[in-house]
């Protein structure tokens, strides 16, 4: 019998280490070997952290008293991990104004 205890403690662990990395990605994104190790490490986190939760209400774990919460929160795992995955090299996504290019235009005029 899996002790539900261990699980619990597994999955905040993963989730935490995750939350971690994900924080300082900026940080190793310095260098590009260091960033797509991080990215991976990350991904293979957030999905163990997935599966984990998944499987922690059938062993009769709770996530903060809460039997519901791990499943919805395994699918957010899931998707945080897809973005992880991405890997946009400081390029503008956005396309919108920033101070920056106001204050540019600014200038110019």
């Amino acid at each position: 019998m899996v002790d539900a205890s261990a699980v619990e403690m597994l999955a905040e662990v993963l989730c935490g280490a995750s939350a971690i990395l994900f924080t300082f990605i900026a940080t190793f994104s310095r260098s590009p070997k260091a960033e797509a190790a991080v990215q991976n490490l990350i991904f293979g986190l957030l999905i163990a952290a997935a599966v984990v939760l998944w499987f922690l209400p059938s062993v009769g774990g709770e996530l903060w008293g809460s039997d519901y919460l791990p499943r919805p929160l395994a699918l957010f795992c899931v998707i945080l991990a897809l973005s992880a995955r991405m890997n946009i090299k400081g390029e503008n996504v956005s396309f919108g104004a920033n101070p920056h290019s106001i204050g540019r235009a600014r200038e110019e005029e």
